[in-house]
């Protein structure tokens, strides 16, 4: 006699940075996801982008996604921003709000890219202080990604997964971990992925990212136009493994690809979150990685 009974499937572990394109698609299929990534600052005013934002959260939870804190920064934190971003917040009630490990302007002046900070004692206590008030100042607990490096400073002091678990030890703030980011880093910089991975506590990795690069005269570069390449699979392995409770998010960010073929690449990501045969972090060192980070 067959069994009637029905097993409960599991519960998505990945999810995707919505950009405005792939909004319809969203909507329309209603993939099985755990979580849909915005950027804040996009959906800081009214009318169509509030509209859709409204549509995905009563269907997702959200994350807010930010590029424009400047955590890192001398100038004082902004304060209209800081009010936009809380209006923000009430209103979408997100699972987390995250931004950058870097700064964004200086001396009022702001650029368009996320410049690294010095990873010394004295950024850490300046980057603390400025992540306690954003805190504060949301009422919840804050996530901070680390970037892809293309230099090092030379009097730097504190290697990167160091001076991120050192800041959420002092803050209380969470990471959200870019696989990706690792991966170029390592690459370009010269030092161990799995290292940096297994360096991080996972009780305060509370997201992750996955994204594609170019590599462009000998330099890795973080442009999320590309699929998820192979090597940074193979250290999501060893991510998915360590920080078994943090969902995933996979970005493209330009050069969009059809909605269907992010999908899959989410697919992908959420089996590796779910898969019970993820192999040991010895064996990923010995077979997997070793062979891309040398090539």
């Amino acid at each position: 006699m067959l069994s009637t009974t029905h097993q409960t499937p599991p519960s998505p572990r990945a999810g995707l940075g919505l950009r405005t394109p792939h909004g319809p698609a969203l909507l329309t299929q209603h993939p099985a996801l755990a979580l849909v990534e915005v950027h804040s600052e996009n959906y800081f005013g009214g009318g169509a982008p509030r509209a859709l934002l409204a549509q995905v959260r009563a269907d997702y939870p959200v994350s807010l996604h930010g590029v424009g804190l400047s955590l890192g920064g001398v100038d004082p934190l902004d304060e209209r921003y800081l009010d936009e971003l809380a209006r923000l917040a009430a209103a979408v009630e997100p699972a987390v709000v995250s931004d950058h490990l870097c700064f964004t302007s200086f001396g009022g002046r702001h650029t368009h890219d996320l410049l690294p900070l010095p990873y010394t004692e004295e950024a850490l206590d300046h980057l603390a202080g400025r992540v306690e008030l954003v805190q504060h100042r949301l009422g919840r607990r804050l996530l901070v990604e680390n970037l892809s490096a293309y230099l090092r400073y030379p009097h730097e002091t504190i290697a990167e997964a160091e001076f991120l678990t050192a800041l959420a030890a002092r803050t209380g703030c969470g990471v959200l971990l870019d696989v990706n980011n690792v991966y170029v880093s390592s690459r370009n910089l010269g030092f161990d992925p799995i290292d940096y991975v297994t360096t991080i506590p996972p009780a305060i990795v509370l997201e992750m990212h996955l994204a594609g690069h170019l590599e462009r005269d000998g330099l890795l570069v973080d442009t999320h136009s590309r699929p998820v390449g192979e090597p940074v699979w193979a250290l999501f392995q060893l991510a998915a493994r360590r920080f078994r409770t943090a969902p995933v998010i996979v970005e493209w960010d330009s050069d969009l690809p059809p909605f269907a073929t992010l999908l899959a690449d989410v697919r992908r990501a959420d089996l590796t979150m779910t898969s019970a045969s993820v192999p040991s972090p010895s064996t990923l060192r010995a077979e997997t990685l070793h062979a891309a980070i040398t090539r």
